[in-house]
Order: structure tokens, then C-alpha cells, then sequence
């Protein structure tokens, strides 16, 4: 693959990560303010500011790029965000546990791909912090793993959205190691 091609995917995939974390971060924020428990609020919350500060952080690495954030992704995964937001408060409590895991999944990858258009491109320390964002993508998607692991609900949505753990699965580590 030529440096442009690696350029415009690496500018393309952080121009989607800064839009979809903006999403995410609005669908936690209202996520969070629904849970009962502390420990679930607590943990919730940590992720939606990892989500804002992984956002500022994308940023700094489009300037870096001399590339900016794409207006109308931003508008469309904003309304989303607010959609969801307000959907944590009607929908009880498993649904958004489940697709919040299966969000940072997807996220996971995207990190690391945009990593690896960086390192392609000598770009050795924001290939660094794509990974590091990407570790810590793996840590929420472990939080959420573990909350859904075991609920009734879990293997007739898993049928039709096909993530999550198997009920009785051992429980995953911080930073995804089983």
C-alpha cells in the first residue's frame, strides 16, 4: 500500500473514531445516570470520560495530520449519542450493558488498524497512542463483558447480535486476557 493510501485510511478511521466517540461519550453520559448500583455508576462514568478524553486526544492527532473532523459524521453520531442517552432511561438496564461491549469491540480494531496506517507512515508515537487507546478499548469491552456474563437475556440477543460471552464463561481480565 502506497503512503497515501496509509495517509487517507489513517485520516479517515480517526476522523470516524472522533465522531464515534462523541457518540459513545453522550450514550454513556445518559447510561451511567440510570445504573442503581455505585460500583456500575462509578465504573460507567470512568468510561464515558476515558470517551471524551480519547476524543480531545483524536484532535490533537488530525491537526497532526493537518486534517480536521467530518462536520456532518460528527451532527449524525451526535444525534445518536442524544438518542441513546435518552433510551437508557427507558430500556432498562441490560441492553445498554450489552451493546456498550459490543461498541468497544468494534473499537478495539479500529485502534489498532489506525495504528498500524501510522506506523506505516513513520509515525511511531501516535501509532503508540492508538495503542494505547485500543488497550484501553479492551478494558471497557471487559467491564461490560463481565456484567452481561450470566444474564438471561444474554443468549437469545447473542443469537441475533452475535457478541458477548457465553453464559458461563469465565469472567475476562482488565485488558482483555481471560
Amino acid at each position: 500500500m502506497e503512503q497515501a493510501e496509509h495517509r487517507h485510511r489513517l485520516i479517515h478511521t480517526l476522523q470516524m473514531a472522533y465522531s464515534g466517540e462523541f457518540a459513545a461519550a453522550l450514550a454513556y453520559a445518559g447510561h451511567w445516570r440510570t445504573l442503581r448500583r455505585a460500583e456500575q455508576k462509578e465504573a460507567v462514568h470512568q468510561i464515558e470520560l476515558d470517551e471524551w478524553h480519547h476524543r480531545k486526544n483524536l484532535l490533537l492527532l488530525l491537526a497532526e495530520l493537518e486534517a480536521k473532523p467530518t462536520g456532518w459524521r460528527d451532527l449524525m453520531m451526535g444525534g445518536l449519542g442524544c438518542f441513546i442517552f435518552v433510551a437508557c432511561f427507558i430500556s432498562g438496564w441490560f441492553f445498554p450493558m450489552y451493546f456498550a461491549g459490543r461498541l468497544e469491540d468494534g473499537n478495539i480494531l479500529e485502534y489498532k488498524h489506525a495504528a498500524e496506517h501510522a506506523t506505516a507512515l513513520g509515525l511511531a508515537e501516535m501509532a503508540e497512542t492508538l495503542m494505547v487507546f485500543s488497550a484501553k478499548e479492551e478494558e471497557h469491552e471487559a467491564y461490560f463483558f463481565n456484567v452481561v456474563r450470566g444474564h438471561w437475556m444474554l443468549p437469545p440477543v447473542m443469537a441475533v447480535f452475535t457478541w458477548g460471552p457465553a453464559p458461563g464463561a469465565p469472567a475476562k481480565a482488565i485488558g482483555g486476557k481471560s
